[in-house]
């Protein structure tokens, strides 16, 4: 088991002050706590977000549009757990209702757009599946962990005036002007063993305790551990809340039996 480096990002939404266990350097605003990808899983990335402010207005395309902008090699297809969440903390998903093209670029130029989306007030255990072509912003004060794709393509549509490129031409090619999909967010319980996830490009669980044999069977190959109560081992490797490390499959891993942790693999 190798724990995995971190990567703190610096982002104009961030936290100067972060929750347990991590910390930002004095004078930065940290929004993004990443795992560097391993060389034997490149396709997952997984990261924890900390927003004081709300992000932007933004999607993401799928591989084909992402291989035709001639820029990258994948899409991004994402979900989010939401961890923590300040009162009145919110996500936008998708739309209220069905938007076109150019009512879309429209709002998005005149800062409609927040109020056409639909924001969904959160807290923790809620999970939402992103699907490549959702337009979407999390809001401010909401702490999350995110499992994408392993890729940095983002299209901007509105960004409450920040001095950041927008990409409007890209993005509007790619969004889906509709609804989510009901079936695509749920609250999770605190407590058991449930699937986050089941996609096209990655799966995850969160384990409590130590996982069955049937979850070790579909966690053979590679596969990211992050602890989220209790520690986890293997040999001399001992990981922490706020660790990330990779694995070859569960067994010779020690999970704490009143812990819990999430585990993701590709599924491609």
């Amino acid at each position: 088991m190798n724990r995995l480096p971190i990567r703190a990002v610096e982002k104009p939404w961030g936290k100067d002050v972060l929750p347990p266990p991590f910390t930002a350097p004095v004078g930065q605003r940290i929004g993004e706590i990443w795992f560097e990808p391993p060389a034997t899983l490149p396709s997952v990335l997984v990261k924890y977000i900390f927003t004081s402010e709300k992000l932007s207005v933004q999607v993401h395309p799928d591989d084909a549009q992402a291989a035709a902008a001639g820029e990258h090699d994948t899409g991004k297809e994402e979900c989010w757990l939401v961890i923590a969440a300040e009162p009145g903390a919110s996500l936008g998903v998708g739309f209220t209702h069905k938007i076109g093209p150019e009512a879309m670029r429209r709002a998005a130029l005149d800062g409609s757009i927040e109020a056409l989306m639909d924001w969904y007030p959160v807290q923790p255990g809620d999970f939402f599946y992103i699907p490549a072509g959702t337009v979407h912003a999390i809001g401010a004060g909401v702490s999350l962990i995110e499992i994408q794709q392993c890729s940095d393509i983002t299209y901007r549509l509105y960004d409450y005036g920040r001095p950041r490129p927008l990409h409007l031409d890209a993005g509007i090619a790619v969004a889906h002007g509709e609804p989510h999909d009901p079936a695509l967010r749920r609250h999770i319980a605190p407590v058991g063993t449930v699937e986050l996830a089941h996609g096209r490009y990655f799966q995850a669980h969160r384990i409590a305790g130590v996982p069955d044999a049937a979850l070790r069977a579909i966690y053979a190959g590679p596969v990211l551990i992050l602890p989220r109560v209790g520690t986890i081992t293997a040999g001399d490797t001992v990981l922490q809340p706020g660790d990330c490390a990779v694995t070859r499959g569960l067994d010779g891993v020690a999970f704490a039996g009143d812990g819990q942790a999430i585990v993701v693999r590709a599924t491609v």
